[in-house]
């Protein structure tokens, strides 16, 4: 197994560990031949391509130039490894902080041995559960290697993940190459975004290295405040307290400076996944002949969840809020685009200071004041 990284296995988290369980838990993909999955990767490929003109055409944002980040259709493992290296790279500030704090003594080293391979276990036991889920993402903040190429100009990835996508389709009854079609064009706007908005990779980075900055980087408060969170789910809080119950492990470690950072950064998921979904149905109906049959079997699934486990891990990830991000921004961007057009929603990706924020994500007409408000005589 290819290391993530050069020293994976030393500090707070094994990172290699965390790709070697994550690999070991995963759910084995859908049975198909060789051929089969040949002619899987070389039509998700082609659609990938077909996708960036749909696209572009359809948001009016980006050129053909701007479009220099690969395109990578991966398996279940080849999605872990790709999130580890991004996950490592960006928790790297925060760990060494935890690191520090810890000490360099004989016996915090191998407390932090142990600790480290604890939380790689853990790690890749989530891992396990998202990787069967997630049919393609546009990952950002991995740097270039020989095995996960980047954009010449510091961009990402566009990864699609062809088991799962295989399994969807199986599973919703719906045609196979329409759904193809239309899952790329939903992770090619994501795509297209970065590519085309250079600042928003670094802004979407300052906003979460500054949630990571508050937080108490003592190890046994971190390790404390998961504990709470799994109490949480199990049903296990004490009689009499309340507040944390329904609450996502990510909302019960923030602090209350990472709140107001929080919810900047929830605003901004929410407009890039409903504009991604906005776009998906905008130029679905022109080149997808399912779509509607599509839309309506995809909604179902990703309201219902699969059993009582699959509910409760993703309340404790915070993925029950993902959903909301979905509805919440297509409704913002659609309610947007319908007052003041494709050109003027697009003044959105003008500067940070033009992203809608959580309160405007529900009150379009109040973003609409702000940004488009003409100056008074």
């Amino acid at each position: 197994m290819t290391s993530i990284g050069g020293a994976a296995s030393s500090g707070m988290v094994d990172w290699n560990l965390a790709v070697a369980t994550a690999t070991r838990l995963m759910r084995p993909g859908p049975d198909v031949s060789r051929d089969e999955a040949r002619a899987v990767v070389a039509e998700l490929r082609r659609h990938a391509k077909a996708s960036e003109e749909h696209v572009r055409g359809f948001t009016r944002l980006g050129t053909e130039e701007t479009h220099d980040t690969p395109v990578l259709v991966v398996d279940r493992p080849g999605w872990v490894r790709a999130n580890v290296a991004g996950f490592r790279e960006l928790l790297k500030p925060l760990l060494d902080k935890m690191q520090e704090r810890r000490g360099t003594g004989p016996g915090n080293a191998v407390l932090g041995a142990v600790g480290g391979k604890v939380t790689g276990v853990e790690l890749g036991i989530l891992l396990s559960f998202l990787a069967s889920r997630v049919l393609g993402q546009y990952e950002t903040f991995a740097p270039a290697t020989r095995d996960l190429p980047a954009g010449a100009n510091g961009g990402g990835r566009l990864l699609l993940v062809a088991p799962n996508i295989v399994h969807v389709e199986r599973e919703l009854d719906v045609e196979p190459h329409d759904f193809r079609l239309w899952v790329t064009l939903h992770e090619e706007t994501h795509r297209t975004q970065f590519t085309a908005v250079p600042w928003l990779r670094d802004h979407l980075e300052g906003e979460i290295q500054s949630f990571l900055a508050e937080t108490d980087v003592d190890p046994m408060t971190v390790l404390e405040r998961v504990r709470e969170a799994a109490q949480s789910l199990a049903g296990g809080r004490p009689e009499g307290e309340e507040g944390d119950e329904g609450r996502s492990l990510v909302e019960i470690v923030q602090t209350p400076a990472q709140r107001e950072i929080l919810g900047r950064l929830t605003a901004v998921m929410s407009l890039l996944e409903g504009h991604a979904d906005f776009v998906m149905d905008g130029v679905g109906p022109q080149v997808v002949p399912s779509v509607a049959e599509i839309r309506e079997k995809f909604q179902q699934r990703r309201a219902k969840g699969a059993s009582r486990l699959d509910l409760a891990l993703r309340k404790l990830l915070g993925l029950d809020a993902k959903l909301r991000q979905y509805r919440d921004g297509e409704r913002f961007v659609r309610a947007v685009v319908e007052e003041v057009g494709m050109d003027g929603f697009n003044r959105v990706w003008t500067s940070p200071n033009t992203l809608p924020t959580k309160a405007e994500i529900s009150k379009p007409a109040d973003w609409i004041t702000r940004v488009h408000r003409k100056p008074e005589a």
